[in-house]
């Protein structure tokens, strides 16, 4: 198969694009043709070896865990899911080595649910793991309800974007930090804009006077205290990429592939409560430009390869 790899940690310019033998089906997973798959940070920062304490590492590594395809066979043990079937996946395994940004990929059935029938595989490579972090994040980690007043950090880029949304399905008011040239666009989500730096603590005050009732943390750092400075219950903070939630009450959060999760989430986008917007595509062989987009941190909404 076809298939992008690095064989040494690195940038963008450690991969390399070329012949790959097909993986090898578990009894648990099913083969997966890749029309699409997303591009995450988590990528980029595991090529450059940040998660080399967490997970082994068997080289040469196929870099990504998103995907959109179509089953084309399935395991000793997979009744779930038939050949044909339109899937999409989080394909986080034990191990970081086979990836999504191939032309085939192994995935475990627990990895997987049914592509939205309402998105195109562009589209819907671009829902799990950032879908599935925003999911899990609201509904379960900070309990959000009808009725209450939700902030999200960095309400443009791929989670955030998802996460207004997700937040208003819940049936929360949602205030979501971005840059004033993407305001519209968090407004296009039912999201109200507020913008970063200076005097974000008494913008989001001037918005939600008695404060917020959770918030959910996509950049770190100042985010983290301002969070901390609105909401009513710093137990209802939650961040993804700043450890120094924990010390205020909150909780720093990592995603866990989840089918139920994921079919969730596909299901509330065919009923037309979720959208994924799509900002830029390349094909496969192109890999490392994705990449470095991504890398930019001004992205609204998603990078996704194509694979042919």
């Amino acid at each position: 198969m076809k298939a992008v790899s690095y064989r040494a940690y690195g940038g963008p310019e450690v991969l390399e694009y070329g012949e790959l033998p097909d993986p090898k089906v578990g009894p648990d997973s099913v083969l997966v043709e890749v029309r699409a798959a997303s591009v995450n940070p988590v990528d980029w920062k595991a090529q450059a070896g940040h998660l080399n304490s967490l997970l082994d590492v068997v080289f040469p590594v196929v870099p990504g865990w998103d995907v959109a395809g179509v089953v084309v066979r399935g395991g000793l043990d997979t009744p779930e899911f038939e050949e044909g079937d339109e899937v999409i996946g989080y394909v986080r395994k034990d191990t970081l080595s086979g990836g999504t940004f191939a032309q085939y990929v192994a995935a475990p059935v627990r990895t997987l649910a049914h592509k939205p029938t309402s998105l195109t595989f562009e589209q819907a490579a671009g829902l799990p793991l950032a879908g599935l972090t925003a999911y899990q994040a609201l509904a379960k980690a900070l309990r959000v309800r009808e009725g209450e007043t939700l902030l999200v950090h960095a309400a443009s880029g791929g989670v955030g974007s998802l996460a207004v949304q997700i937040g208003r399905h819940l049936g929360a008011r949602v205030i979501g930090t971005a840059s004033p040239r993407n305001h519209d666009f968090v407004r296009s989500l039912g999201g109200e804009p507020v913008a970063y730096g200076d005097g974000l603590t008494d913008r989001v005050r001037g918005l939600a006077p008695d404060g917020v009732d959770a918030a959910f943390d996509l950049v770190g750092g100042e985010a983290v205290t301002v969070s901390a400075d609105v909401v009513k219950n710093p137990r209802r903070i939650a961040s993804i990429v700043d450890p120094a939630v924990t010390p205020l009450g909150g909780r720093y959060l990592w995603v866990r592939p989840d089918a139920t999760d994921l079919a969730a989430l596909s299901a509330m986008v065919d009923a037309g409560g979720l959208t994924v917007p799509v900002a830029a595509t390349f094909p496969l062989e192109r890999t490392g430009d994705a990449q470095r987009l991504s890398a930019e941190g001004h992205v609204r909404g998603k990078v996704v390869v194509t694979v042919s």
